[in-house]
């Protein structure tokens, strides 16, 4: 959601604005990964957060790897992110470990615009598919009005039951 430019007493936001804002109202202090190509508006909205702040990994399984251990030391959600195709592939180790481990991990993956799924497009590949076997649930988000219901129910199941 762009910004109208109207003075509405509601803010609106892009996704990335969303996301950065929602991990903000859950008290997310640190967020791990690695910037590149489609999660890059997500980490541009992060560089104006002045509540979170940004541990650069150089792979992005040691960034899974370093949001598990924070979540390991105080029991709550850790948030890691990647770029899509190999980004999100290569934390897959990492999510698998988490969930065999019972670690509240949230991974925030780019992936190519919604038109181009399915089209072999640059650096994709079915993460959603992939990620199926290894996780508490797992979603697509194809259009920004999920972004609410998706980061919200996102926390919750990884809070909840066994993680």
């Amino acid at each position: 959601m762009a910004s109208s430019g109207t003075t509405s007493t509601r803010k609106r936001f892009t996704g990335a604005e969303f996301i950065v804002h929602f991990l903000e109202q859950q008290g997310i202090k640190i967020v791990t990964g690695i910037p590149g190509g489609s999660i890059l508006p997500v980490y541009d909205a992060l560089s104006q957060s002045t509540q979170i702040r940004h541990i650069l990994a150089r792979h992005e399984q040691g960034a899974g790897f370093i949001a598990q251990g924070m979540a390991r030391t105080d029991g709550k959600p850790a948030v890691c992110m990647a770029c899509s195709g190999p980004g999100a592939t290569n934390l897959v180790t990492a999510i698998a470990d988490a969930r065999l481990d019972s670690i509240p991990l949230i991974c925030i993956t780019g992936q190519v615009p919604a038109s181009m799924i399915g089209t072999d497009a640059f650096q994709e590949v079915d993460t959603y598919g992939i990620s199926i076997p290894i996780t508490k649930h797992n979603y697509l988000v194809r259009h920004i009005e999920e972004l609410p219901q998706v980061m919200s129910d996102a926390f919750r199941i990884a809070q909840s039951g066994r993680p």
